[in-house]
């Protein structure tokens, strides 16, 4: 006996299932609202089975075309959506976090590359790892050492040139104060030497007041008697 085939049994319509609708909006008012009760009350189910089975907290919230409310949630929806906004929060956190470690990451790799190319260049300045260097970039190097060497110098020379200024400003100082210690100095001993005659009168003034010959001695006219002393050497001589 023959049996048969299951596949020939099957029709083709029953074959090919449903099929796919398009996903867009419902332009018929009577259409979309029993489609949205059929699949609003689909959804509340598949989020009542998934809470259930898998132990999950869930938490729906529909509003329909007219604004009404549907909600469900097995723990409670406020709960639900500040545990929500607390997870949302860290995570930006630790997203901000990882961008900023991300973004340090990255400073830090061009400041190493920055900081190694800085070393290659000082070596190079000094004569070293010459190897890599073919001959314009030899060439460039020289000039550049060349123009740093004018530059130095040239500092150099206006620093020496600024230092001989100064000490020539110095040397003159010091030459005007000691011109000035020589001339107090001698006014001192000057001074302290000079001596005062009998009878009030200065030696300084004496020797102004009196001639000197060619020997520099007084000259004898130049001392004129005393009236009172002419008087006694006449009284004297009338008494002899």
């Amino acid at each position: 006996m023959a049996f048969p085939n299951p596949s020939m049994s099957v029709s083709p319509q029953r074959k090919m299932g449903r099929g796919k609708i398009e996903i867009k909006r419902i332009e018929n008012t009577t259409n979309r609202q029993v489609t949205f009760c059929k699949r609003r009350n689909g959804l509340l189910k598949k989020a009542y089975e998934l809470s259930v089975l898998c132990d999950a907290e869930v938490a729906l919230i529909v509003f329909s075309s007219r604004g009404r409310l549907y909600e469900y949630a097995n723990n409670s929806v406020k709960e639900t959506i500040e545990r929500y906004k607390k997870a949302c929060s860290d995570s930006s956190a630790g997203s901000a976090s990882e961008a900023n470690a991300q973004f340090y990451q990255q400073e830090a790799d061009k400041l190493r590359a920055q900081i190694s190319s800085l070393q290659n260049n000082n070596r190079q300045m000094m004569g070293e790892s010459l190897g890599s260097m073919n001959t314009k970039d030899l060439k460039n190097l020289e000039s550049k050492l060349e123009k740093g060497i004018s530059r130095i110098r040239s500092k150099k020379n206006e620093l020496l040139f600024a230092e001989i200024e100064y000490m020539q400003k110095r040397e003159i100082d010091l030459h005007n104060n000691n011109q000035l210690l020589r001339a107090k100095i001698a006014e001192s001993e000057r001074s302290h030497n000079m001596g005062v005659l009998p009878g009030g009168t200065s030696y300084d003034s004496m020797q102004s007041q009196q001639p000197f010959d060619s020997r520099g001695y007084f000259q004898v006219t130049g001392l004129q008697p005393n009236s009172q002393y002419a008087r006694q050497d006449q009284m004297s001589l009338q008494l002899v």
